[in-house]
C-alpha cells in the first residue's frame, strides 16, 4: 500500500511537471509577442517606481523611511509580488471558471482543484514586474548602510519568498471567496492588489486601524516594510514595530495555511454553476 501511494504521488508530480513544461514552452513559442508582454509588465512596474521617486522628491522622509530605505521596501514588495503573480495570479479568474462550467470538469478529475488551476496558466510574462523588483533591490542594498549580521542576511534572503507566499495566500483567499460572493472579483482584487500597493510604503503612513489590518487580517506589512525595518534596524511605528519583521517567514506560512483552509471550505460550499 505504501509503495502504491508513493508511486501515485510520483506520478502526480510527473503529470504536473509535464503540464507546466508544456505551458512554459507554449509561451516562449512566439518570442516577439512574449517580449512585448514582458516589456508591458516592466513598464507597469516602472510606473510604480516613478511614483515612489516622485513622492520622495517632494517629501524627503515619509513615515520613517527616506528614499534609500523606501527603495528597499519597494524592491522587496515588487519582487515578491512578481513571483506570486506568475504562479497564483490566475486565481482571479475563478468567476470565469464558474460561469463556463470549467470548474465542474476540474472537480471530477483525480487531482486537487487548486493545483489544476495554478498549473493551468503559469504566466511568465508577468515576471517583468519581478525583474524591476530585483534591480531595485540590488540598487537599494548598495545604497543603504546596513550593519550586516547572519540573522539580517538570512532574513533578507527569505523575505522575497515569504512575500511571494503572502501574496499567493491573498490570491488563494480571494479566489476562495468567489465561491460565496460569485462574480465579485473587483471586490477581492481590492484586497490583493490593494495589499500590493500598501506593501510598497511604510506602515507609519497609515492610520492605526488600517495599520492593524495590514499587520493582522491582510498582512501586507510583512511583505516588505517590516522585514526591511528589521534589516535596517528601524524602530517602526506604534502597533507595527520593526521587530515584527523577524517573524515574516512564520506569518507567511500561517497565511498560506489559513488560505488553504478557506479554499477547502469554499470548494465544499460550491454546489455547481446551475447549468
Amino acid at each position: 500500500m505504501d509503495a502504491s501511494c508513493s508511486g501515485d504521488r510520483v506520478g502526480a508530480v510527473a503529470a504536473y511537471r509535464t503540464v507546466l513544461a508544456s505551458r512554459l514552452r507554449s509561451q516562449l513559442q512566439y518570442r516577439t509577442s512574449f517580449a512585448l508582454y514582458v516589456l508591458t509588465s516592466v513598464v507597469t512596474a516602472l510606473a510604480g517606481f516613478a511614483e515612489v521617486l516622485t513622492v520622495f522628491h517632494n517629501v524627503p522622509v515619509l513615515g520613517d523611511l527616506d528614499l534609500r530605505a523606501a527603495l528597499l521596501v519597494y524592491g522587496l514588495s515588487t519582487f515578491g509580488f512578481g513571483i506570486a503573480n506568475c504562479v497564483a495570479g490566475q486565481l482571479d479568474t475563478i468567476p470565469t471558471y464558474i460561469r463556463t462550467g470549467t470548474l465542474e470538469t476540474m472537480l471530477v478529475r483525480p487531482q486537487p482543484v487548486l493545483a489544476q488551476i495554478v498549473t493551468s496558466d503559469v504566466t511568465l510574462r508577468r515576471f517583468g514586474v519581478g525583474l524591476v523588483g530585483v534591480v531595485t533591490l540590488v540598487v537599494a542594498l548598495a545604497a543603504n548602510p546596513v550593519h550586516w549580521t547572519p540573522a539580517r542576511a538570512g532574513l533578507l534572503l527569505v523575505t522575497p519568498l515569504s512575500g511571494a507566499l503572502l501574496f499567493a495566500a491573498l490570491f488563494t483567499a480571494a479566489g476562495a471567496l468567489q465561491f460565496w460572493l460569485v462574480d465579485a472579483s473587483e471586490v477581492t482584487s481590492s484586497f490583493t492588489y490593494g495589499a500590493q500597493y500598501a506593501s510598497q510604503f511604510s506602515a507609519a503612513v497609515f492610520p492605526v486601524p488600517l495599520r492593524l489590518l495590514l499587520v493582522t487580517a491582510v498582512p501586507a506589512a510583512f511583505v516588505a516594510y517590516l522585514p526591511a525595518a528589521a534589516v535596517l534596524g528601524l524602530t517602526g511605528p506604534r502597533w507595527a514595530p520593526g521587530r515584527l519583521g523577524w517573524g515574516t517567514p512564520v506569518v507567511a506560512v500561517a497565511a498560506c495555511l489559513a488560505a488553504l483552509a478557506l479554499w477547502r471550505l469554499g470548494v465544499r460550499h460550491y454546489t455547481g454553476a446551475g447549468g
